[in-house]
């Protein structure tokens, strides 16, 4: 385990490759109950560059006229989402909160795809760590302070990382810059694919 900064965990290979291949089974299927869709931006509805779906109680959506937020069904399908995977459950244990994900969220990153800049907090469950697990082609990870222009480092994510962002740097800006193609066989098709975990509601 190594601190990238207070309370930002970084645990490079957490899963092994047959761990990996499992968990791209549960994405998979799970994709296949709740299909991938393209997040829009609040107000201008601009998309984003990654496509994505989610497991769990609660998944992450974003759109033009509803902004951020958490809802209990699949913006295109109406149904409920799908399980969060038993296995990435592991990675969610080493944040140490007492009460589980509600939400985990799957983006699909494809060559070309980026995250930038931002915090996560819309979550009510501020105090939870979000877990982050990483699969497929490498990435650059950019992270720094609470507010956007602060100094910002940035770090390679490789197949079966897992990155705690917790404590001080529960709030910091974060993001994806690039992926490195070709760096990882675990997708034929080349890619990655990001799942994160989440509490969204505060226990009790």
């Amino acid at each position: 385990m190594i601190e990238l900064a207070p309370g930002l965990l970084y645990l490079p290979g957490f899963f092994d490759r047959a761990e990996q291949a499992t968990l791209i089974d549960d994405v998979r299927r799970a994709a296949a109950q709740a299909p991938l869709f393209t997040p829009r931006m609040p107000r201008t509805g601009k998309p984003f560059s990654v496509r994505m779906t989610n497991c769990g109680r609660l998944g992450w959506v974003s759109d033009a006229q509803g902004g951020y937020r958490y809802q209990a069904s699949h913006p295109e399908t109406g149904a409920p989402w799908p399980a969060i995977p038993a296995l990435a459950m592991r990675a969610w244990d080493e944040g140490g909160y007492a009460a589980p994900p509600e939400a985990c969220l799957v983006n699909f990153y494809d060559a070309t795809a980026r995250m930038g800049l931002h915090q996560d907090r819309d979550e009510a469950a501020i105090d939870a760590a979000v877990v982050s697990i990483s699969l497929g082609d490498s990435c650059v990870f950019r992270y720094g302070g609470q507010t956007r222009g602060a100094p910002t480092r940035s770090t390679k994510l490789h197949s079966g990382d897992v990155v705690i962002i917790g404590g001080e740097s529960r709030l910091c800006f974060h993001g994806v810059d690039r992926l490195l193609p070709g760096s990882s066989t675990l997708l034929p098709a080349g890619g990655r694919i990001n799942l994160t975990l989440r509490r969204v509601t505060a226990p009790g």
